[in-house]
């Protein structure tokens, strides 16, 4: 079996954008995980929330913008052999056009839209399964708890990608911390 590197998106592959505080404030959600507060609400509720967060994520893909070496890290990456997956909470539709907007080539993708999110390791594996890729020699890259809780759940390798920001408390749950995309290569080998 081959491995597997498995991006987040927003905040990994691409600039953080999505403005989580503005998106509960407007829909009226209490602190903690957006999705996971949906599925306490009534169907009508749900919808309405569901709209507010379409709008942005619409927003945020059409104003997204790589994360430098973006391209290049995933370009190499493939050419050392790896399969390339996207795992992000967001939805299939915007997640695709963030992609395509970019000309970023994946082998596999897995959104909102296709069942168990992250923190799940669920979603990783089947990422694995569909990439015919052993999950123990997989990493998976992300700005979030959640993906370090789903990468490490499945038995892939974790990296926490900050960038510029301080370090959060949860880094040292992740088995690498980097600043920018390009520090995977030195991590993955060749």
């Amino acid at each position: 079996m081959q491995a597997a590197v498995i991006f987040d998106l927003d905040g990994t592959l691409t600039v953080p954008y999505l403005d989580f505080d503005a998106i509960r404030a407007e829909a009226d959600l209490p602190p903690g995980p957006i999705l996971e507060s949906l599925e306490r609400l009534s169907a009508a509720e749900r919808a309405r929330v569901q709209r507010i967060l379409d709008r942005h994520e619409r927003d945020a893909a059409e104003n997204s913008t790589l994360q430098a070496g973006a391209v290049e890290t995933v370009r190499q990456l493939r050419e050392r052999g790896f399969a390339i997956g996207v795992l992000t909470r967001n939805t299939r539709q915007w997640t695709a056009y963030v992609l395509a907007k970019h000309g970023l080539t994946v082998d596999a993708l897995r959104c909102r839209d296709d069942g168990t999110v992250k923190p799940s390791a669920e979603p990783v594996l089947r990422l694995c399964a569909d990439l015919k890729a052993d999950p123990q020699r997989s990493w998976v890259v992300g700005d979030h708890l959640f993906d370090i809780l789903a990468g490490a759940a499945a038995g892939a390798r974790t990296v926490l990608m900050v960038g510029d920001r301080e370090l959060p408390e949860y880094a040292a749950q992740a088995d690498h911390v980097i600043r920018r995309l390009e520090g995977l290569l030195a991590l993955v080998g060749a």
